[in-house]
């Protein structure tokens, strides 16, 4: 059909490829990077938990937080819990209270984690919202030459169009073939990143019960 057809069939069938192998290579890696941090996160919030000092917590969790979910809210959060209540002030962020300061360096490091997390998410919904319809520009150019062919022909047989006709739904037919797949693993991702985010906003709660509450 490629062969057959002129330069918008090749463009079409070419970016139709590419869309495919970009969201089936970030089905797989976001896969297997999200399955992984699924099981390691529990497993550093007992580890952290568990550690007898603030020392060998980070030791635990590098140990077991493979793809960096939870290690870097407590290195966001360590400097603050274990800072002398007198250290003078460096500058305007750190003239706000304990608190607040913890809430914000943990807000911080919470919105990087979950984005990359979400990294690839974008690319999945563009591929499953434009594929179609990049399938559908090459049908409908297809017919089109088809259309012409027939009638410099000058006559309109269902031989003569049954074959370029076919040949154009193709591209149909391919376009709901790379879009379903990405619909479904943008879906499926994205319900376990927001799993994950939710764990990681429950643990940098509990992060922020740790810092004692200021002398009255």
């Amino acid at each position: 059909m490629t062969q057959g057809g002129d330069w918008v069939h090749l463009a079409v069938a070419l970016v139709l490829l590419a869309m495919s192998v970009l969201s089936w290579v970030l089905l797989l890696y976001k896969t297997w990077v999200l399955r992984a941090a699924r099981r390691d996160v529990p497993r550093c919030v007992a580890a952290f938990w568990q550690a007898p000092d603030w020392g060998q917590a980070v030791q635990n969790l590098r140990a077991f937080d493979r793809h960096n979910s939870v290690l870097p809210l407590v290195l966001a959060a360590q400097p603050l819990l274990r800072a002398a209540p007198s250290a003078p002030a460096a500058n305007l962020g750190n003239t706000a209270p304990a608190h607040q300061q913890l809430t914000r360096a943990l807000r911080d490091a919470l919105s990087d984690v979950v984005m990359r997390l979400q990294m690839g998410q974008v690319l999945l919904a563009t591929v499953g919202a434009t594929a179609p319809f990049v399938g559908l520009l090459g049908t409908v150019w297809g017919i089109y030459q088809a259309m012409g062919g027939i009638a410099a022909a000058g006559t309109a047989t269902i031989d003569r169009m049954a074959g370029p006709v076919g040949e154009a739904l193709i591209m149909t037919a391919a376009g709901l073939a790379v879009a379903i797949p990405a619909v479904l693993a943008y879906n499926m991702l994205g319900r376990w990143v927001a799993a994950l985010e939710a764990a990681l906003e429950g643990f940098a709660l509990d992060l922020q019960g740790l810092l004692p509450e200021p002398s009255r």
